[in-house]
């Protein structure tokens, strides 16, 4: 339900954010233009294509682990404060990393070195990997309650080098960490609409970089509704989604393909946005829909999580099933591996089914996927953190209630 109603809890904040309003927010820097886009993507895409291979240094193999990398995820404390936590790859050794007076929201970590940032208490914050040298990057101020999106820091993002983080707060903005300037690139847009009501025309906030740094997807917020776009740090440029139905897409876990030439999106709840399997080109933002929600013939295909692994063969999460109503959620999914189109070859790799998955981060060779189970049904975020494993071997408890997983370096 977090992936689900995402868009929806942002937006009727903003509404009534905008109930509250008095003034416009000024006008902000503006994106290239569409020719200058096209410019920016071949420009960087050829530099890419150009670039002399790098030498790899071979690392000394490390003894097996239960785990690929440490993960980090949230819990919380004995105040019942959500709190940064990190297990080792052994899977057994935990360590709290924060400590902080009120819960930690958005964090996220350096595949650098470790290094965390996180908001709490409306102030971005760094810290080492192993929780020392805590140093608030930025301090939001006080959070107007009438307009609370306009006025937090949120979606904290860093980049693949490491050097910088994203992040949005009145718009889409980069902190330097070398520097310790933060620069505002695209300004958040609203209309005025008359008797002190302010509507939001589009707004901006990052959720992943692509693997060689090049770029970086953002979310975009409309007053009703959402979508996507891929934003080019290098020429300020922003590249629109365009072509199928997909194009609006909003929802779901989007995730890069490893050489950072596409996006994968889905999305399993049909209602107040559709469900399918999309396929985004990096280089043009032509979405291509794999899996529409409505198959046509009665039925509804329900896919999640999707990955494409380093086998060439796209994992994900599926059920195609037959509905009365287009309202559907806790489905019973099924793990499935198939062609990169979604639907050769598709085969069912277990025969259990995930009705109350949560959260599924992904092995990156896709041995297994970290599923968060839900205790009960109505529970719609976070949940007991399993290995799940695609060959059939029985599934490993990691955590009994977790939120919000991510793998560090």
């Amino acid at each position: 339900m977090a992936k689900k109603l995402r868009s929806f809890s942002v937006f009727l904040i903003l509404t009534l954010a905008a109930l509250a309003c008095n003034s416009p927010l000024a006008g902000g820097e503006t994106p290239s233009s569409p020719d200058q886009v096209a410019t920016i993507v071949a420009a960087t895409l050829a530099a890419v294509t150009d670039a002399p291979p790098t030498g790899v240094t071979p690392e000394a193999e490390e003894p097996a682990a239960l785990l690929p990398h440490s993960l980090y995820y949230l819990g919380n404390d004995s105040a019942n404060f959500s709190q940064i936590f990190r297990m080792e790859r052994d899977g057994v050794t935990t360590r709290q990393l924060t400590f902080e007076p009120t819960s930690v929201g958005d964090y996220d970590i350096s595949p650098l070195d470790g290094s965390v940032v996180y908001v709490t208490d409306n102030q971005m914050i760094w810290m080492q990997a192993d929780g020392s040298g805590r140093r608030v990057l930025l301090d939001g101020g006080e959070v107007d309650e009438n307009t609370p999106f306009r006025t937090s820091i949120n979606s904290v993002v860093f980049s693949p080098d490491g050097r910088s983080i994203a992040y949005g707060l009145r718009g889409l903005n980069f902190y330097s960490l070398e520097t310790g300037v933060s620069n505002l690139v695209i300004e958040d847009q609203w209309d005025d609409v008359g008797g002190g009501l302010l509507v939001p025309r589009e707004l901006y906030w990052p959720e992943k970089y692509s693997p060689d740094g090049q770029k970086l997807l953002v979310s975009l917020g409309y007053y009703e509704g959402g979508s996507s776009a891929i934003y080019y740090p290098k020429g300020n440029a922003l590249l629109r989604l365009n072509g199928d139905d997909g194009a609006v897409i909003c929802c779901g876990e989007p995730i890069w393909s490893a050489d950072s030439a596409a996006l994968y999106s889905a999305y399993p709840y049909m209602g107040m946005f559709s469900a399918g399997l999309w396929r985004v080109d990096a280089s043009t933002g032509t979405v291509t829909t794999l899996l529409p929600g409505n198959a046509g013939d009665g039925t509804y295909n329900l896919p999640s999580d999707a990955y494409l692994a380093p086998d060439g063969q796209l994992y994900y999460f599926f059920v195609n099933l037959r509905a009365e109503q287009e309202f559907i959620e806790r489905a019973p999914l099924q793990l499935v591996r198939s062609a990169p189109d979604g639907v050769n070859g598709r085969t069912a790799l277990r025969p259990d089914t995930f009705e109350l998955m949560n959260e599924a981060l992904w092995a990156p060779d896709a041995s297994f996927v970290l599923v968060a189970f839900a205790p009960v049904a109505n529970i719609y975020t976070g949940g007991r953190v399993e290995i799940v494993y695609t060959d059939s071997r029985p599934n490993v408890v990691l955590i009994p209630f977790v939120q919000r997983l991510k793998w560090g370096p």
